[in-house]
């Protein structure tokens, strides 16, 4: 059966079934953006046109796109309809896909988004890397020791993988303390609905802790998707193993640089990145003459990997291991080596051969925690006392850069302040929450040399900002150039706030036609919580008395009854108090659906910015349910669309005037 998916038909069965919803929603966006910019589309136009693809535009130049188009298309000149343009991105993309192992160029798909992939395939070889660690870190957790541990050879991981649970315990071993395990489902027969809610949670959590989940929903789960399931652990695990690759986490990094601006730069570059510099560092201390610039081409005859075990532990060093000439051999000898060492291997010599980045990464990055080789500071490194506010700074950093990273633009951003300068990622970011607003004629794409072309890239996100009606006074282009942090949050909260209010008023007709206002989400909180009977209420976004948790606990409970378990709940009169009822508000809500990227200390602080958000998720999330559902929880149509029409025209609390200038 034909299906029709944003007004045109897919006919072919096959190429239906190579894409979820999602996917086809964001190739769709794609599609028309590109004809929309030069009209009729052709064969010819498409290897200038796909480089904000991921994998295709990431892993193929311009050039390689135009020749495998040529090599595999007689006429060029061929207009391109929506079903062309999906064949031709799957062409391409498996082009792609069997290039990988060749190179730096290729390492992309671990360090950034493996959920994307089409290619239903999966590394045999990682699998059972991350079987190993998973056997390792939750082997003696208490509801999983009865599944634990998995036979890397079989398909045990995907099933177990299938209620959720190892997901959330695998993601609070990565980030500890992301899901409060209260509010996992965790009974030993769950019903379709706990497992969905789990599964709902563990996807939410990954997102906030900086996975890529653009294109995986929780059926995926439910059926096992191999590649996807294996795509969203591999993050995690990521996340983990880089962890330490961090200032203020390892402050002995410090060694690594010279002069306070360097130590800057260090900060602001992503933990793959100090991880290579930090084996570079070390290399320099040998005869190795080479510089190591990626985990696969650079380490596959393992030279570098025995002279940098030879730095990190001698008393280990096997003198064949620099003498023999067969790169597995020497392989075999590095891994020997780092087994003497202590160290977990997460790969085998055949996978160092052959150059998998991802699981070279792994290794590289489990030798730096075992044994980093550097000294410890003699004196407090005083650029790592932060004050309060800058706290609040990273704090808010980190919130917009999950949360510009779950929009699914093509560029992933590890440093706000630092990959926004040349003002990319901020028009691909507002082209995805205001599709067709950006001019891509006049956009300068990266990588780009000349300061002024990054000075015209912010400034038409300045002036897109001002046609969104954002407060953006004495903010110019230059501003944003020049990494001004204070400026650049102004401008970010600014554009996820519209984001929220864009989606409530897209989603339902509730707003009689009317813009969303702060105060309309406002007085729609206060109302649910009222309808059950309850009398608690916030007079605003920065109500300290939102600071126990209880008035969030009682508007989830108001939307989706059976989700908060009272008896968990504190009173929140101590600071213990307060961080269990924050940490479970968050939870509960990522597992009804609701994305969201604060942190307990932002509700603990009422952070006004994020309360606002957290509230306009939950009313999100509620609006998206059927309407029979809404009823159930107090609330019809009308009752809905009257409360909105007298909160419009409320003039007792205006956060508008605030939101951004706070």
């Amino acid at each position: 059966m034909a299906a029709n998916y944003f007004g045109v038909l897919v006919s072919d069965p096959w190429l239906q079934n190579q894409f979820t919803q999602v996917e086809l929603r964001s190739l769709k966006s794609h599609f028309l953006t590109m004809r929309r910019e030069i009209g009729s589309l052709t064969l010819g136009d498409l290897p200038s046109r796909m480089s904000k693809l991921k994998n295709v535009g990431e892993n193929l130049t311009e050039e390689e796109r135009a020749a495998f188009l040529h090599d595999s298309y007689q006429n060029l000149g061929d207009e391109v309809d929506f079903e062309l343009f999906l064949r031709v991105y799957l062409n391409l993309q498996a082009h792609a896909t069997s290039r990988m192992g060749n190179g730096a160029k290729n390492s992309s798909a671990f360090l950034k988004s493996p959920t994307s992939t089409l290619l239903h395939t999966i590394s045999e070889s990682e699998k059972a890397s991350y079987v190993g660690h998973i056997n390792n870190y939750l082997g003696e957790d208490s509801f999983l020791k009865k599944f634990l541990p998995i036979d890397p050879s079989t398909n045990d991981l995907f099933e177990i993988a299938k209620d959720g649970v190892l997901i959330c315990k695998l993601i609070n071993v990565a980030v500890p303390g992301t899901i409060d395990e209260r509010a996992i489902n965790t009974k030993t027969a769950l019903n379709p609905w706990e497992r969905n809610e789990n599964h709902t949670l563990c996807l939410n959590s990954a997102k906030a802790i900086g996975c890529t989940v653009v294109n995986i929903g929780t059926q995926d789960f439910i059926e096992g998707r191999r590649h996807l399931v294996l795509g969203v652990i591999s993050q995690i695990i990521k996340i983990q193993l880089l962890a330490d690759l961090d200032l203020k986490k390892t402050p002995q990094l410090v060694e690594l640089v010279g002069d306070s601006q360097d130590v800057e730069e260090l900060m602001s570059l992503p933990p793959e990145k100090i991880l290579l510099r930090w084996m570079n560092f070390h290399l320099k201390k040998t005869e190795y003459r080479k510089t190591v610039t990626n985990f696969s081409s650079d380490v596959k005859d393992g030279e570098a990997y025995a002279y940098l075990l030879n730095v990190l532990a001698p008393e280990h060093t096997n003198p064949s291991t620099l003498v023999v000439r067969d790169p597995l051999k020497r392989a075999t000898l590095v891994l020997e080596h780092a087994d003497r060492m202590g160290c977990k291997r997460y790969l085998t010599a055949k996978d160092i051969v052959e150059g998998s980045p991802n699981l070279n990464l792994a290794f590289v990055a489990h030798i730096f925690q075992h044994r980093n080789g550097l000294s410890t500071p003699e004196k407090p490194v005083s650029f790592l006392d932060i004050s309060p506010d800058e706290a609040q700074i990273t704090r808010e950093e980190s919130a917009f850069r999950f949360w510009i990273n779950s929009l699914g633009v093509a560029t992933y951003i590890n440093n706000v302040f630092e990959d926004v300068r040349n003002g990319w990622v901020l028009l691909e970011a507002l082209d995805k929450v205001s599709p067709g607003i950006v001019n891509w004629k006049i956009a300068n794409k990266p990588p780009i040399k000349m300061p002024f072309k990054k000075v015209e890239n912010c400034n038409q996100v300045v002036k897109i900002g001002k046609q969104l009606k954002f407060s953006l006074v004495n903010i110019a282009g230059n501003d944003i150039v020049q990494g001004n942090k204070k400026l650049i949050l102004a401008l970010l909260w600014q554009l996820m706030r519209f984001n929220m209010l864009q989606l409530l008023k897209y989603l339902r007709s509730y707003s009689l036609g009317k813009e969303f206002t702060d105060s309309d989400i406002l007085e729609w909180a206060n109302t649910k919580v009222k309808s059950t009977g309850s009398q608690t209420s916030m007079k605003s976004f920065k109500d300290k008395s939102l600071s126990d948790g209880i008035f969030f606990l009682e508007l989830l409970s108001a939307v989706q009854p059976r989700v908060v378990n009272w008896r968990l709940v504190t009173k929140g009169k101590t600071d213990e108090e307060k961080q269990m009822n924050a940490t479970y508000i968050i939870s509960i809500a990522r597992k009804i659906g609701c994305s969201i990227f604060l942190l307990p200390e932002d509700i603990i602080e009422v952070n006004q910015k994020m309360m606002l958000i957290l509230t306009a998720s939950i009313m999100y999330w509620f609006f998206k349910q059927p309407v029979e559902d809404q009823r159930s929880c107090g609330s019809s149509d009308s009752d809905i669309g009257n409360q909105l029409e007298t909160s419009s025209n409320s003039t007792t609390y205006d956060t508008e005037s605030e939101s951004s200038t706070d």
